[in-house]
């Protein structure tokens, strides 16, 4: 439903880029602090790709909600 949402209000060229972007913000060996909660697979270290969009969820840390509360 995320990428729906971006796709809808935001970015309407296609879901991968929208959905990438969601992936390496959940991942906490890319980031140092992960602005995504992930829950399901979202990849690995050793490259492993994260899962297709229907099988993961995701919410927002609260780091994210902190940052964005300043805005």
């Amino acid at each position: 439903r995320v990428v729906g949402e971006i796709l809808g209000k935001y970015h309407p060229h296609g879901d991968s880029s929208a959905y990438g972007a969601m992936v390496r913000m959940a991942q906490d060996f890319t980031l140092r602090y992960p602005l995504i909660d992930g829950i399901g697979n979202f990849g690995s270290r050793d490259g492993d790709g994260a899962a297709a969009m229907r099988y993961t969820e995701a919410r927002l840390t609260p780091i994210a909600e902190l940052l964005l509360s300043e805005i």
